[in-house]
């Protein structure tokens, strides 16, 4: 499993590649079907604009890709945001491959049976 940073707008430093794969290597541990994830990192130079640092990153996996992007005040902030949000969103494709998703309609149709019959009696 590789993980690729790329900059644009900016030099990426060994300090920061090392945080990006310190951080995106726990959540490659938390899924085995993970081939690489690919992080850009940019700055908008527009003085007006919020959130200045964006990060993104796309996760590929052997039944598909999820992709997600997050802007802070720092990159650092950004880098943070991102790991989590991605961190969510590979357990919910790992829950929903494995067919272990527990909000599923089939276990609120159960239970909307189970209150409906108890309303009966």
């Amino acid at each position: 499993m590789h993980i690729y940073v790329n900059g644009r707008n900016i030099e990426i430093t060994d300090a920061i590649k090392a945080y990006v794969k310190e951080k995106f290597g726990k959540v490659a541990n938390h899924y085995d079907q993970i081939q690489g994830i690919d992080v850009v990192l940019s700055v908008i130079k527009n003085p007006a604009a919020s959130g200045k640092h964006v990060a993104e990153v796309s996760c590929k996996m052997n039944t598909g890709v999820v992709r997600c992007e997050e802007a802070g005040e720092s990159m650092y902030e950004s880098i943070d945001l991102l790991a989590d949000k991605l961190a969510r969103q590979v357990q919910k494709f790992k829950d929903k491959s494995l067919g272990t998703d527990k909000s599923s309609i089939r276990t609120d149709a159960g239970a909307v049976e189970e209150a409906v019959e108890a309303v009966e009696e």
